[in-house]
C-alpha cells in the first residue's frame, strides 16, 4: 500500500532553476502582466464610454477582456513572487484555489469565444433579425451561461483534484498549480482524476469549438454569396480578429489538456502554458484594436476628447 503523506504546501519548480534567467523572466513577465492589465482594462473602459461600441459584439468583447484580466492575475503574481523567492512554495489550499479559478476561467473563456462566434453568425447571416434576436436581455443571458457553467464545472473538477493523494513528492514541475503536473506527482486517486480531466476537457472543447466552426462555416457560405466585394471585405474583417483569438487559445489548451500527463508532456505543457496564461491575454486587446476599425476610431475619439479637456 502507498504511504500517503499529509500535504500542507507544494514547491513550484517554475520555468528555470538558473538564477540569472529568473531575474530576466521576472522583468519580462512583469512588463507583459502590466501591458495585459492596461490593455484589457483600457478595452473595458473604452467600450463602456464609446457610443459606437455599444453593440453586442463589443459587449461580449468587454467580458472577454474582463476574464483575461482575472485569468492572467490568477497565475502571474504568484509566478513573479516565486521568481524572486528562494522557497517558491504555495500552500495546499492556495494550490486548490488556483486550480479552481484556472479551470473556471478557462471554461468561461472558451464559451465566451463560442458566444462571440454565434453573435457574428447572427450579424452576418441574419442581419434583419439581429436587432431583435440579440437584444440586451438576450446578450446578458448568453454571457451569464459561461460564468455559471464554468464555475460549476470547476467546483466538481477541483473536488476531484482534492481527491489526489501524495507520498512525499511535493515538487510541482510547473510555475502554477495545474492538473497535469499534480497528477504526475500524485500516488493515489490518479486514474479517476486523469480520466475525468481528459473527458471533461474533450467534451467542453469539442462542444464550444463545434459552435465556432459551425458559425463560421455558415458565415463563409453567406459571405461568398454576397455580390458586393466591399460587403465581403467588411464581413471578413469583423471576423478576422475573433478567429485569430480562437485559434491561439484553443490550439494551446488542446495541446495542454487533451494528452495523458507524462514527464515529456508536462515539460512541453509548461512552455505552452506561458503562452496562454500570459501572452494571449496581452495579445487579445491588440488583436481586436489593431484589426478593428470601430475600436481604432473609438480610441482616436477618446484621445481627442481627452486632449480637448486639457
Amino acid at each position: 500500500m502507498p504511504n500517503f503523506t499529509d500535504v500542507t504546501e507544494f514547491v513550484l519548480l517554475g520555468l528555470t532553476s538558473c538564477q540569472e534567467f529568473q531575474v530576466l523572466f521576472f522583468v519580462i513577465f512583469l512588463v507583459v502582466y502590466t501591458i495585459t492589465l492596461l490593455g484589457n482594462v483600457g478595452m473595458i473602459i473604452l467600450i463602456s464610454i464609446s457610443p459606437q461600441l455599444q453593440s453586442p459584439m463589443y459587449f461580449f468583447l468587454s467580458h472577454l477582456s474582463f476574464v483575461d484580466v482575472w485569468f492572467s492575475s490568477n497565475v502571474t503574481p504568484k509566478m513573479l513572487e516565486n521568481l524572486l523567492s528562494e522557497t517558491k512554495t504555495i500552500s495546499y489550499v492556495g494550490c486548490l484555489v488556483q486550480c479552481y479559478f484556472f479551470i473556471a476561467l478557462v471554461h468561461v473563456e472558451v464559451y465566451i469565444l463560442a458566444v462571440m462566434a454565434f453573435d457574428r453568425y447572427m450579424a452576418i447571416c441574419k442581419p434583419l433579425l439581429y436587432g431583435s434576436r440579440m437584444s440586451r436581455i438576450v446578450c446578458v443571458r448568453l454571457i451569464s451561461v459561461p460564468y455559471v457553467y464554468g464555475f460549476s464545472v470547476s467546483l466538481i473538477c477541483t473536488l476531484w483534484t482534492y481527491g489526489l493523494y501524495f507520498c512525499g513528492n511535493f515538487e510541482i514541475n510547473h510555475f502554477y498549480c495545474a492538473d497535469p503536473p499534480l497528477i504526475k506527482i500524485a500516488c493515489g486517486g490518479v486514474h479517476i482524476k486523469e480520466y475525468t480531466m481528459i473527458v471533461i476537457a474533450g467534451i467542453n472543447f469539442t462542444y464550444s469549438l463545434s459552435v465556432v466552426l459551425t458559425s463560421y462555416t455558415l458565415i463563409v457560405v453567406t459571405v461568398l454569396r454576397m455580390r458586393s466585394a466591399e460587403g465581403r471585405k467588411k464581413a471578413f474583417s469583423t471576423c478576422g480578429s475573433h478567429l485569430t483569438a480562437v485559434t491561439l487559445f484553443y490550439g494551446t489548451l488542446i495541446f495542454m489538456y487533451l494528452r495523458r500527463p507524462t514527464e515529456e508532456s508536462v515539460e512541453q505543457g509548461k512552455m505552452v502554458a506561458v503562452f496562454y496564461t500570459t501572452v494571449i491575454p496581452m495579445l487579445n486587446p491588440m488583436i481586436y484594436s489593431l484589426r478593428n476599425k470601430d475600436v481604432r476610431e473609438a480610441v482616436n475619439k477618446a484621445i481627442a476628447k481627452a486632449n480637448v479637456g486639457q
